[in-house]
């Protein structure tokens, strides 16, 4: 799907002068991927699926002013043994993920939380199956504020209102790593969900000055003309959320998960980024 496809330089703007002297032999002690989490949260909307995307504020050091899904760094807290968990065992993702349970309910975690952070969505309820939390209260701002700021763990916010995290409300669609000469890297995992009936997506977030549903084809057209900024796995993701005939079945398990990782070449238009499949 992905493998060997190339993006100009020019069309992703803010790695193009590492990349070119990475391209041209100069070489720097490699970054220590941190791993994070993204969520694709999609619905139906009158022309097909939409997703919920945010930009980032011109001042962020990685990605500014680019589209992207909610989503952000692990906290080691996401792994705390007792967390109220429903659904998919960490010991079944990790099966899918290809990585330690601990490893995997960190990763699971953090996409629950960074989506409640970020958009205001809490895949969680009081139980297994049936209902999510109500979250329309103004003092779940505060809530989320704390998770935030990190003086809440999402354990903390779980056990605090009797829920359950429901890790049955995510699939696992990809995962990549940031290029090897990138002085901030990321081991990112790419999730999807379903918007909850009865709850509201947001963009109360200080790291993004745009937030709302977007339309793939629109939002596309937008970046083939310039005028909207994404990375690559951001632009691919998008395309294949324009092609699902409906957001249900946008949101199931991609069967093949191979560690994606891009890398700078001389491509036939100059440097650009190539897709890797590792």
């Amino acid at each position: 799907m992905t493998a060997g496809r190339q993006f100009p330089l020019t069309t992703t703007p803010g790695i193009s002068d590492a990349a070119t002297r990475w391209l041209a032999g100069e070489r720097w002690d490699e970054a220590e991927p941190r791993r994070a989490s993204t969520v694709m949260l999609v619905r139906d909307g009158d022309s097909g699926p939409e997703v919920f995307m945010l930009r980032r504020v011109p001042e962020m050091e990685f990605a500014p002013s680019t589209m992207v899904f909610p989503g952000g760094s692990v906290d080691d807290r996401d792994g705390e043994v007792g967390l109220p968990w429903a659904g998919p065992s960490p010991s079944e993702w990790a099966e899918r993920l290809g990585c330690s349970p601990a490893e995997a309910q960190m990763y699971v975690a953090a996409a629950i939380r960074e989506v409640f952070e970020e958009c205001g969505v809490l895949l969680a309820g009081p139980s297994a199956s049936g209902p999510l939390a109500s979250v329309d209260d103004p003092e779940w701002l505060e809530v989320r504020r704390r998770l935030v700021d990190r003086r809440s763990a999402l354990a903390d916010v779980l056990r605090d209102r009797g829920l359950v995290l429901r890790s049955d409300l995510i699939v696992a669609k990809a995962h990549w790593v940031t290029p090897v000469f990138e002085p901030k890297r990321y081991d990112t995992w790419f999730f999807a969900a379903l918007m909850p009936p009865f709850q509201v997506a947001d963009g109360e977030t200080t790291e993004a000055d745009q937030a709302g549903w977007v339309v793939p084809e629109q939002l596309l057209g937008e970046y083939a003309a310039g005028s909207a900024v994404m990375l690559p796995p951001t632009v691919i993701w998008v395309e294949q959320i324009r092609e699902a005939p409906s957001a249900a079945d946008f949101v199931v398990h991609s069967e093949s998960l191979p560690l994606v990782m891009p890398e700078v070449v001389t491509g036939p238009s100059g440097a650009a980024m190539e897709i890797v499949e590792r």
